[in-house]
C-alpha cells in the first residue's frame, strides 16, 4: 500500500522556504526519506531483540527488509502508534 501525500503550504510559507532552500520538494522528499530511515532503524533494533527474547518465537528472523515488517506486523504483541496510543489512554 503505498501513499501519496500532498503538501500545501502558504505563499508566504513558500517565499520563506525558499529563501533557505534550492529545490523545496526534494527537501520534503528528503525529509520523508530521512525520517523512513530512522524509523526503519529503530524498527529493526526494537523487534529483533524483541523477536529473539520471545521464548515462543521458533521461527528464522527475516533479513529481507519487506520480509521482516511482514514477520513483524503479524506478531501477536505488534501494535502500531494508534494502538499503542488507545491503549495508553484506556490505562490513563
Amino acid at each position: 500500500m503505498a501513499q501519496t501525500i500532498t503538501v500545501s503550504i502558504s505563499d508566504t510559507d513558500e517565499k520563506l522556504l525558499k529563501n533557505d532552500l534550492l529545490d523545496v520538494n526534494q527537501w520534503v522528499q528528503d525529509a520523508v526519506t530521512g525520517k523512513s530511515s530512522n524509523c526503519w532503524k529503530r524498527f529493526k533494533n526494537e523487534w529483533t531483540t524483541k523477536l529473539m527474547d520471545d521464548p515462543n518465537f521458533t521461527d528464522p528472523i527475516e533479513s529481507d527488509k519487506d520480509k521482516f515488517v511482514t514477520q513483524v506486523l503479524a506478531h501477536p504483541d505488534y501494535k502500531d502508534r494508534a494502538a499503542q496510543e488507545a491503549e495508553a489512554e484506556a490505562k490513563a
